[in-house]
């Protein structure tokens, strides 16, 4: 009911009835006509009684009524069917320049920010120190796993870690199998030099939600290095996933991200190290 009376029906390409209407926004049985469904039926599913409801049906019902993503997922969530997957409202589209500043807060340690492909959307200095995240590289972060020969030289755990990568990700492309920007990447490493690899580890199937991972690494200025990544998805963003990077206890790690960050490691960070 509430969301009916937000509606106008000039907004819903009717005449609004002038003084003659007693209460704002549009009657039920106009909502019915709109969305292709009888006037008692569309009753009955405000009054929440035991009917049968599609898809289809609720997705006319959210369009006459406006609704938002989230609104119309909540309706489906109140039918008790499954929700559509999530879309990016186009107010919120103007959301990376705040989640820019705050994986730059996270400075001194590394944070990126991709995609639902895995496409590098931006990464903080500290990804690039640490990962040798740069503009050179394809920017996927799945295929330079596998592929960019700085990040597998300095990655020790990239063997045990490339396990779950490859199974957190078909989890991803699971959702939208035929979705061609998840063909895209999978073309591409098929087509790579570390194609055996990833095809061995993607025949098995394995399917993990993205969590936390242990990686250690070793850095050709510092040395040894223990951080855990853990993947975070912000409601508002549903296409996105911001990856943050926190130090473990081992072989001083924090201390020697905190010096890669200073001055002084950025200038040693500047002369190229053979890999």
């Amino acid at each position: 009911m509430s969301r009916r009376a937000r509606v106008s029906p000039t907004e819903a390409g009717l005449p609004d009835g002038g003084a003659r209407r007693r209460t704002p926004g549009l009657r039920r049985e106009e909502v019915a006509v709109l969305a292709g469904v009888g006037a008692s039926w569309y009753q009955w599913l405000e009054q929440g009684r035991d009917i049968s409801v599609s898809p289809q049906v609720l997705d006319s019902v959210g369009r006459v009524l406006k609704l938002s993503s989230a609104e119309r997922r909540h309706l489906y969530v109140l039918a008790g069917l499954n929700p559509p997957a999530p879309e990016v409202e186009q107010a919120d589209r103007d959301m990376c320049e705040g989640m820019q500043r705050l994986i730059d807060t996270w400075m001194p340690y590394p944070a990126h920010i991709m995609d639902r492909y895995y496409n590098c959307v931006m990464y903080n200095d500290a990804a690039g120190m640490v990962f040798g995240m740069r503009p050179e590289i394809t920017q996927n972060c799945l295929v330079d796993f596998f592929t960019d020969p700085i990040y597998r030289s300095r990655s020790v755990s990239w063997r045990t870690n490339a396990e779950s990568v490859v199974a957190q990700f078909r989890a991803s492309c699971s959702e939208t199998p035929d979705d061609e920007g998840f063909q895209a990447v999978l073309a591409e490493l098929r087509e790579s030099s570390a194609a055996e690899e990833f095809g061995e580890l993607w025949e098995r199937r394995d399917v993990r939600p993205a969590g936390q991972v242990h990686k250690e690494l070793i850095h050709p200025l510092v040395g040894a290095l223990h951080v855990e990544s853990t993947a975070m998805r912000v409601p508002a963003r549903p296409d996105l996933t911001i990856v943050l990077h926190t130090p473990l206890p081992e072989a001083e790690t924090a201390a020697k991200l905190e010096w890669l960050a200073s001055p002084e490691g950025r200038r040693g960070a500047m002369y190229p190290v053979a890999v």
